[in-house]
């Protein structure tokens, strides 16, 4: 099944086409012709290699990866919370770097890295435009991406919620539909043809309400369908015996999810305060 996040389907550990779909190469074990009986007890005596000691990705190593990520991520934040200004620069410099890590076949932990602290100042620096125009709603997005974020980990890790291939297909047609309403709000407000701060989200209204509010909700809904697919991904890299330096994709895919939703969090509440 294939995942929405680009950062899992052009990656050999997690990619479900027919030519990188199958299992890692595992290394042979020795060969016992030739030992003594003496050497032949102490090898099978021995106990099993972990998936560490033979370099496999598994989950709590990723979750690791995962943590310092976002652990790079914050204090990128804080630089941007400081200086604001550096918001665009690092948004530009953070899609190239996105980029590249999509399309990197081995990740680099360095880039992934330095990705999670471009970005973060990104994110630091639209968050504190947005907490200038409405005080508290920083906190406010941080704590609803901490809710959804838990909430999904917890479905997923429980077996009550998994990725299915129809909905999959659901969701990656409400992607492109979302994705070409962006580009065309984007450009109504560049050419002022729609003069509200938020396009069409803001001066629409559907039975009253501001069409950003219902297409946040759906688009939050969506973000967490992501990261169910994201936590697929991970679990079928673990279960075909990936390289343990895969798990750094796997952090990085996480990344760009729990940031999108951050930021669709956030500017729901902002037209919601409005």
């Amino acid at each position: 099944m294939a995942s929405s996040n680009p950062a899992f389907n052009n990656s050999p550990a997690f990619s479900d086409r027919p030519n990188t779909a199958g299992k890692f190469p595992i290394t042979p074990a020795p060969s016992a012709e030739g030992m003594t009986a003496e050497q032949l007890t102490e090898l099978y005596s021995r106990p099993s290699a972990t998936p560490v000691e033979t370099d496999r990705m598994t989950y709590e190593d990723t979750m690791v990866k995962v943590v310092v990520s976002f652990a790079i991520l914050l204090v990128g934040a804080a630089v941007g919370w400081i200086f604001p200004v550096l918001a665009i620069p690092a948004a530009i410099v953070g899609f190239v770097l996105a980029l590249v890590n999509i399309f990197k076949k081995k990740p680099s932990p360095a880039l992934v890295l330095s990705y999670a602290a471009v970005e973060g100042i990104f994110v630091g620096g639209i968050t504190s435009f947005f907490e200038s125009q409405f005080p508290g709603i920083a906190l406010q997005a941080v704590i609803g991406t901490f809710v959804v974020v838990g909430v999904t980990l917890a479905l997923f890790a429980s077996g009550k919620i998994r990725a299915s291939k129809r909905a999959t297909k659901i969701f990656l047609i409400a992607m492109v539909g979302y994705l070409v309403f962006s580009v065309v709000n984007v450009i109504l407000i560049a050419t002022g043809v729609n003069s509200d701060a938020f396009g069409l989200r803001g001066s629409v209204h559907v039975f009253g309400i501001p069409l950003g509010v219902i297409l946040g909700v759906l688009v939050i809904i969506m973000a967490a369908y992501s990261l169910v697919l994201d936590f697929d991904s991970i679990q079928k890299g673990v279960q075909r015996g990936a390289p343990r330096i895969y798990g750094w994709t796997g952090a990085f895919g996480i990344m760009v999810t729990v940031v999108w939703l951050y930021l669709e969090i956030l500017r729901l509440l902002a037209i919601m305060r409005r």
